[in-house]
This record gives C-alpha cells, sequence and structure tokens, in this order.
C-alpha cells in the first residue's frame, strides 16, 4: 500500500540493509484515535475508534541464525535474544515484540528467528496507542513471514494479551483492534462484548481531526479507572436483583436505572447514567454518519465531554479549558477529551479550512502547565495494519 510518510520508511529501511545487508519486507501499523465512545469498553459496551496517518513502521527479515535481532531506531537501542529464550526483559520497548512472540509459541508454533527495525511518527504519551501498533505490526509481520494462517482478529488477541503479561498494562482490545482492522475514510464501531463490528464512512475530505495535548501526565488515571470499574460493577449488582438478565450495563437503559434510582448511592447512579447514554451516543453517532450530519456528531461529542466531566468524574481543569476554547471557534464541529482521562489530549472535529484559526486560538488563550505551547497533532483517518510495497 501507499504510505503519507515515505521519508521515515525509506530511512528504516535502509538502516535495516546496513545493519542486517538484505532486503527486507516492510509493513506499517497504525496508531488510533477513538471518536466517542469512552470507558463503555470495560462494561461490553461500545467504541467508535478509528486508525490513523502516524504509525510504526516495520522492517523484517528471517535471518537463519537462531535469534530475534531488534533495532528501535527512535531510540538508537538494540536488543537481541536466542529463539528459544523468549521471557520478559529490562527493555521495556522489547517486550511488546517479545510478548507477541510469546502467543504465538503458546499456540504451538515455532518461530524461526528474525532481524527487524522498526520506528514511527506516532505522538509518545498523545494516547494513540504506540504500543499496540508495535503490537500489532509484530504480530501481522509473523503471521506473513511464516505463512500462518491466523484471522486478524486472532492476531488481535495475541496483540492484546502480550500487553497484559509483557507490558503489565490490563488494556481492553479496542486499541489493538482499531489498528488491525483500520480504514481509511471509515470509523469502526466496535462491540466490546461479542467483537462484532461495522464499518461507518467518515469522509474526510472537508474535515480534519486534531488532538490537542494538555501537557498533563494521567497521573490519577490507573487508580481512578479501577475506582470507575467497582463503582459500574456495583451498579450491576444492584441491577441484577431486579434484572438478572442485566450482566453488563450494557444490558440497561435509563428507564430501567431510574426506576431504582434510590438503591444507588448518588456516585455510582451518575456513572451508571454516563455509561447508558455514552452507549446510546455512539448508536447515534453512527445514524448520524450515514447521513453525513457532521453538525449534529460534533454535538454528540460535546455531550460526551460533559458527562465524562460532570457524571463520570475523569475530566480536569485543563481538558475543560480545551474543550471550552474550542467551543467558540468558528468551524470546530465538536470536541471532547479522549483516553482514560485525568490530563492527555481532547480531540477535536474541524473544518478545513478553519484549522489555521483553530491552531492560532488554542496558542493564544491556552496555555500547557509548564509554561509551554500545546502540542497540536493533526490526524486523518487511514487503513489499519498491512504490507508497504512503493518505497
Amino acid at each position: 500500500m501507499k504510505v503519507n510518510n515515505q521519508k521515515i520508511v525509506r530511512k528504516i529501511k535502509n538502516t535495516f540493509i546496513e545493519r542486517f545487508g538484505n532486503d527486507p519486507i516492510l509493513i506499517k501499523s497504525p496508531g488510533r484515535v477513538n471518536l466517542i465512545g469512552e470507558h463503555t469498553d470495560y462494561n461490553n459496551g461500545f467504541v467508535l475508534p478509528a486508525s490513523i496517518n502516524k504509525a510504526i513502521y516495520f522492517a523484517i527479515k528471517p535471518n537463519n541464525l537462531g535469534q530475534f535481532q531488534f533495532f528501535a531506531i527512535d531510540l538508537n537501542e538494540q536488543y537481541s535474544t536466542l529463539v528459544d529464550q523468549i521471557g520478559k526483559c529490562k527493555q521495556h520497548w522489547a517486550n511488546y515484540l517479545l510478548g507477541v512472540i510469546a502467543q504465538f509459541a503458546k499456540d504451538g508454533k515455532t518461530i524461526e528467528g528474525f532481524d527487524c527495525v522498526f520506528g514511527g511518527d506516532i505522538p509518545l504519551g498523545a494516547g494513540m496507542s504506540s504500543s499496540a501498533a508495535i503490537e500489532c505490526g509484530i504480530a501481522f509481520a509473523i503471521n506473513h513471514l511464516h505463512k500462518f494462517d491466523y484471522s486478524s482478529l486472532q492476531l488481535v488477541k495475541f496483540a492484546q494479551i502480550a500487553e497484559h503479561e509483557y507490558a503489565g498494562v490490563q488494556c481492553g482490545i479496542m486499541d489493538q483492534f482499531a489498528s488491525m482492522h483500520g480504514k481509511a475514510n471509515h470509523v469502526i464501531k466496535l462491540d466490546c462484548r461479542s467483537l462484532d463490528y461495522d464499518l461507518f464512512p467518515f469522509d474526510m475530505k472537508h474535515y480534519l481531526l486534531i488532538l490537542v495535548n494538555t501537557g498533563v501526565k494521567h497521573s490519577l488515571a490507573s487508580s481512578e479507572y479501577n475506582i470507575r470499574r467497582q463503582e459500574c460493577e456495583e451498579g450491576v449488582m444492584t441491577l441484577q436483583q431486579h434484572y438478572p438478565e442485566i450482566k453488563s450495563l450494557r444490558d440497561a437503559n435509563m428507564d430501567v436505572l431510574n426506576k431504582h434510582e434510590t438503591e444507588f448511592s448518588p456516585t455510582v447512579y451518575k456513572r451508571c447514567s454516563y455509561i447508558i447514554q455514552e452507549n446510546q451516543r455512539v448508536e447515534l453517532a453512527c445514524i448520524t454518519l450515514q447521513s453525513e450530519d457532521f453538525n449534529e456528531f460534533g454535538q454528540l461529542m460535546y455531550s460526551s465531554h460533559k458527562g465524562l466531566k460532570d457524571q463520570y468524574e475523569v475530566s480536569c481543569n485543563e481538558l475543560d479549558k480545551l474543550v471550552d476554547i474550542a467551543k467558540d471557534i468558528d468551524g470546530v464541529m465538536g470536541a471532547r477529551m479522549m483516553g482514560g482521562g485525568f490530563g492527555g489530549c481532547t480531540i477535536n472535529l474541524v473544518k478545513e479550512d478553519s484549522v489555521t484559526k483553530f491552531e492560532k486560538t488554542i496558542k493564544e488563550h491556552y496555555i500547557t502547565p509548564d509554561g509551554g505551547e500545546p502540542q497540536i497533532i493533526k490526524v486523518v483517518i487511514g487503513d489499519g495494519t498491512s504490507m508497504v510495497n512503493d518505497v
């Protein structure tokens, strides 16, 4: 496939040839954004992610040496190990690769040694899932090199388990799924319970997605994430006393919740309300996309942020300020926080002819906590993990 950043790909390919002396295959594995559907994944709900034109690129080829040799070009670091000595290592980035290899091995496959150079242009710390891109890229590469017949979904599951076991992050499946299954000018409506999905058109001819990084680290995200999960589970247990068929908040609706409001603590009621309404927003968002109603889609983004701020309480002052600034800029259709919360980025849907004004206004009215300009990242929706053929 054609890639946008040929300069990066050529550098990775040339570095591979210099280090390992032969001509590799090339693979692209993209990062992702989530347009709407936040914190719904672990409640077996719906999400609406898309793969983007920021990616990790791999040059890779068998080496017949009985070892894996990795070179992380962006870090200028290398790691190698014998094929029969796969295990967690002290080099953090290498664990994303080793963890995926381990999943093939656990499934009874023999993985021959190979050389690999990788790097890319997914900004770190901006919530675009560079780790999922690495995992999906190496899983795709191994499946291709060894002519295995794993489905895309099986490779996604390998990538997710690798992150659990080797990176120590108990992530949901959305990031890996979006990286592998993305399609240009489409978003993915993913059912996080069944893993069924549908593609909905998202015509980027006249719009850009722009991330603005608050510069605030997600310092509270992991502990608060666990608390939110517990609160949602508490809500489900209360509802199950009346409706045994409700297995998760995905199965509930606001009528049921309101009927038993007095049985919940005010906090748990707010959490459950947000999740039920956010699932509804994902459904409505897909309807708006079918009619290309970006104005209504944008309003759903604003509504999502309000719910995350007031009901789920995972926003922060910096995220709220960026959304408030965006609301007052002509040509901004919608804005909300993206990701776990307590920092990170906002995602903004902006008309193409308003992008310059958007960037200027954000820089004029927002300063990061360390006194600098905010990182502004423009993305478009691209294809998922695939071969690169035209460098």
